[in-house]
């Protein structure tokens, strides 16, 4: 009886210890980055992203929290992971022709990546025009990609009852996926404030997303938790525990670059 009553103490003690520093890293990462909420998605995209002006869309006279290419690897990603938790299954990794489609988007992620930064190179010059739209569009495509991952290795990771079905599947879910993306990517390049406002906070929500997940799934891995949950209620503290990570190395990497830049700026090209 005493030797449970120990493990009982000892589970509510770790409990405790997560919520509390949590909640203080959480408070200190906020009274640090910029006011306001946009300064916070700032301080977000600035522990992730480069922010580099130029390579950026802009929201008046001010950057988005994220350059152009990381918004739509950002904001594709977490359209990706909501349009399979709505209308996927908590299944399998998708079939080799989805995946090939979806190594197409990334192989032209790597190629106009590889491309922008031939402009540092002083003795090279790039294959083509660098622009913004082409880093949105193949941004959002490695995103969608990476919530094609992501989403299968959470759902065989955390839940009892995920399927050996496809959680992305078939050909109309997939190109349902990438309509939504085009009209995502379409938002963004009408640069309206009304729309590039919401979405410029999402990008920010979205890195904490992705990243929370991936420390999360990591989390579940290290204390062998595996198939371990059956709901969102009880999965709550590996999903705490992945946001205490995430923020840790957010506020970890602001504090360092700070230090270094001493502006909440993008580099400067």
């Amino acid at each position: 009886m005493n030797h449970w009553r120990e493990i009982i103490n000892r589970n509510m003690l770790g409990k405790a210890i997560i919520i509390v520093f949590t909640i203080a890293v959480t408070f200190f990462w906020l009274k640090f980055a910029p006011s306001g909420l946009l300064g916070k998605m700032d301080a977000v995209g600035y522990a992730v992203c480069h922010r580099i002006g130029e390579r950026s869309f802009h929201l008046g006279d001010r950057a988005l929290p994220l350059c152009a290419r990381c918004s739509g690897m950002q904001l594709g990603a977490l359209l990706g992971i909501t349009y399979q938790s709505i209308w996927g299954r908590r299944g399998k990794f998708p079939p080799k022709k989805i995946l090939a489609v979806l190594g197409v988007f990334a192989f032209f992620f790597v190629v106009d990546g590889v491309n922008s930064y031939l402009n540092f190179m002083p003795v090279l010059s790039s294959i083509y025009p660098s622009q913004n739209w082409l880093r949105l569009i193949t941004g959002t495509g490695l995103g969608l990609g990476m919530a094609a991952i992501i989403f299968p290795i959470y759902n065989q990771t955390f839940w009892q009852d995920w399927k050996d079905e496809y959680a992305l599947g078939e050909w109309k879910s997939l190109f349902g996926l990438i309509g939504l993306a085009a009209l995502l990517d379409l938002a963004i390049l009408s640069e309206n404030p009304l729309v590039l406002y919401p979405l410029a906070v999402l990008s920010g929500i979205a890195v904490l997303v992705v990243l929370s997940m991936c420390y999360s799934i990591l989390v579940v891995m290290i204390f062998k938790k595996d198939n371990f949950f059956s709901s969102w209620k009880s999965a709550w503290l590996p999903l705490l525990a992945g946001f205490a990570i995430t923020i840790t190395q957010t506020f970890v990497i602001d504090l360092l670059r700070f230090a270094f830049t001493h502006t909440w700026g993008g580099f400067v090209l």
